[in-house]
């Protein structure tokens, strides 16, 4: 049986896409270094959930390692990629940018170069509303301008894109890219929102709440960004005949490449779901008003009309529904 690949499968979007796969039945390669930009025990737990599921192979590698990653695609039976690892974090790329040139640039031409070697059937990959940047057009579309980034994170997003429009182009490799708004939902990052409001308010410490509490969010829970992956996973790229090197289209090509957003197309303001998580959490948090912080945006709003169109699809779960299920998890992982 021929495998996927998923990268980052320790991490959060990766260990569910990866438990999703292997619930069908497929032939699973996880890949992951298990870095310590976050608790390793948290990626860990996850990875113990997949290890020793039928059909599940991990490999302990990172994706900057050329030689690591030339070696994995030598196992022919990689017939697909869904690529999600990366070097995450909007305000982390402003202390530390050069991991994410190792990891989003560096890495992605390392897995670009190994779906050309092995002639890939179809790449998934993971980009990022922050692409959006300077645009204040709502809701945000794939089929707008990219240009003007906030953060090298989102300057790193958008030439992933670039970069697998060039592979689909000379190499013919369908490459799609996905764009996700504000993933959240259990076994989630521990540097995200949900995840550092809980810690504190459990903990009795103040949140801090940039933008002085008028920040919104399109909060996409987990479960549908993993049937949004799993479902552009099956549909490959292909060429866009309608598409003209006079009017370029962003999100088409004539070459075998798509661009998606995936998010819930409902922006929340932070403070509903700060009350969210009060009421769930049975207490109150104490709020620190702060300005907005380099690199943010102040609000996000994804236009989902071309996945609906792709793949029949489009995520709905609510803010309410998954705020709870978020902190059942919670609870229940951390014994508190």
């Amino acid at each position: 049986m021929s495998s996927v690949l998923v990268t980052g499968a320790a991490g959060f979007i990766g260990y569910h896409v990866a438990q999703a796969l292997l619930d069908e039945g497929r032939d699973v390669v996880g890949l992951d270094n298990l870095n310590d930009y976050y608790d390793v025990r948290l990626k860990e737990a996850r990875l113990a959930r997949l290890t020793g599921a039928p059909g599940f192979r991990f490999v302990k590698a990172d994706v900057a390692d050329r030689a690591a990653i030339a070696d994995l695609f030598g196992d022919r039976r990689i017939r697909s990629v869904i690529h999600l690892a990366a070097q995450a974090g909007v305000r982390y790329s402003l202390t530390n940018p050069h991991a994410y040139v190792d990891s989003n640039l560096v890495g992605f031409l390392n897995i670009l170069e190994g779906c050309r070697s092995a002639e890939i059937e179809h790449l998934v990959y993971a980009s990022s509303s922050s692409v959006y940047g300077g645009n204040t057009r709502m809701p945000f579309s794939v089929h707008d301008r990219v240009d003007h980034p906030v953060s090298l994170y989102a300057a790193t997003k958008k030439a992933n894109e670039l970069m697998a429009h060039a592979y689909a182009h000379l190499y013919r490799i369908p490459c799609t890219g996905l764009r996700f708004f504000t993933v959240y939902g259990p076994w989630g990052r521990p540097d995200m929102a949900l995840f550092l409001f809980t810690r504190a308010i459990l903990a009795g410490e103040p949140i801090s709440v940039f933008n002085h509490g008028e920040m919104q969010r399109d909060f996409t829970y987990i479960d549908d960004i993993v049937e949004g992956i799993v479902r552009v996973w099956r549909t490959p790229a292909v060429p866009d005949p309608r598409w003209s090197g006079d009017l370029p289209d962003p999100a088409t090509s004539q070459a075998p490449y798509r661009v998606y957003n995936i998010g819930n197309h409902r922006p929340v303001r932070l403070l509903h779901v700060i009350e969210l998580l009060e009421q769930a959490l049975g207490r109150k948090a104490t709020k620190q008003f702060l300005p907005m912080q380099p690199g943010d945006v102040p609000a996000t709003y994804a236009d989902v009309d071309d996945l609906i169109h792709a793949v029949g699809f489009k995520p709905d779960t609510p803010i309410e529904v998954g705020v709870e299920r978020f902190v059942e998890w919670y609870r229940s992982f951390y014994r508190c």
